[in-house]
């Protein structure tokens, strides 16, 4: 990972102005973030600790944010909320690690200065990217910078998110995962850096189209193929004869309907590879006429699974749609239908 990195170097060179800001060795976890106009917000009140490591209260933090009007200093308190948080965890996992931090993300990690700073321009350059691949339809989050963490040790690694699990609940081994709840942040281990990579793409997409109520499969198709496009994760275990099959096996009108409405993406089968899938190849069709598919994105709602905005906007009927690529005959109870969902997702 490191060659690799240090291999990049020289290409990741960053436009005129922007810069990395590292925290030095000897700056102290804030008690408390101090904006004008607002009582301070108490930081070390709302820590908790899960194996040592700090647990941020971020409902407190947007309490307390409740009370700022200015759009401008609202985003300087959440920055500086995430900032102390950071701070804190620093000083938790040891004098090793260091905080950088650039125009739109902060980073913490052993890594040298060198090779934190290609890893933020990846960050802001993903960011941007994103922006310009989804021309029209991403805009980039107005609060916050893009966080993330890489431990030294898978150990602490796995101690940190054990707290996002279920008590006595079992989780996948990873090389890195987005950490939604609360303040999200991407998390990783140092010697697995690239492998966020993907997860970065793709979770950043999801937050860059937030602003929009847009259908769980929709939402996840854009993910996906922006994930592709920029991280080339387009690997699979399958072959596309196999995936071929398995789709035909699988899919029927009840299952359609989980598709729909989201459900379908938290089965614990091989339902959600194949909602992945299906959701990667309709958004990939789509997005070949680029404009009538912005326009139904635009006007995509997950009510009703963007049924009515792909009539007026592609001329399609989603049924339809899904049966041809799925090679069935076109029939009553494939096209989204809410009144048969379980429950609302969101994207």
């Amino acid at each position: 990972m490191f060659k690799l990195l240090r291999a990049l170097i020289p290409r990741a060179r960053r436009k005129t102005g922007d810069r990395i800001i590292f925290a030095s060795v000897n700056a102290i976890a804030p008690a408390t973030v101090i904006i004008d106009g607002v009582a301070p917000f108490p930081v070390a009140k709302h820590l908790s600790r899960h194996y040592g490591l700090p647990i941020m209260d971020w409902s407190a933090v947007e309490s307390w944010m409740n009370g700022i009007q200015s759009p401008e200093r609202r985003r300087t308190a959440r920055v500086d909320c995430e900032r102390a948080w950071l701070l804190h965890f620093r000083s938790a996992l040891g004098h090793d690690y260091r905080l950088a931090e650039s125009e739109g993300a902060m980073l913490l990690s052993s890594l040298e200065r060198h090779l934190a700073d290609v890893t933020l321009g990846y960050v802001d350059r993903t960011r941007r990217r994103i922006v310009q691949v989804l021309e029209g339809i991403a805009q980039i989050p107005p609060l916050g910078k893009d966080l993330v963490i890489a431990f030294d040790d898978p150990g602490t690694y796995y101690r940190y998110v054990s707290y996002y699990y279920p008590k006595g609940g079992e989780f996948a081994f990873s090389g890195g995962m987005q950490i939604s709840i609360g303040c999200s942040h991407f998390v990783t281990v140092k010697r697995d850096l690239r492998t966020i990579e993907p997860v970065i793409a793709h979770e950043m997409t999801h937050g860059c189209v937030a602003h929009l109520p847009l259908p769980p499969w929709l939402n996840e198709g854009l993910a996906v193929n922006t994930e592709h496009r920029l991280a080339g994760s387009n690997l699979s275990r399958f072959t596309p004869q196999e995936l071929r099959e398995k789709h035909r096996a699988f899919w029927g009108k009840e299952e359609v309907q989980q598709f729909w409405s989201g459900d379908s993406f938290d089965r614990t089968d091989d339902g959600t590879l194949l909602s992945y899938d299906l959701a990667r190849i309709m958004v990939e069709e789509m997005a070949k006429h680029w404009e009538e598919f912005k326009r139904f994105v635009l006007a995509a709602n997950r009510a009703d699974g963007g049924a009515l905005a792909a009539q007026r906007h592609l001329g399609v009927d989603l049924g339809d749609y899904v049966c041809a690529l799925l090679e069935e005959s076109p029939s009553p109870g494939w096209a989204p239908d809410s009144r048969l969902w379980k429950t609302e997702r969101d994207g």
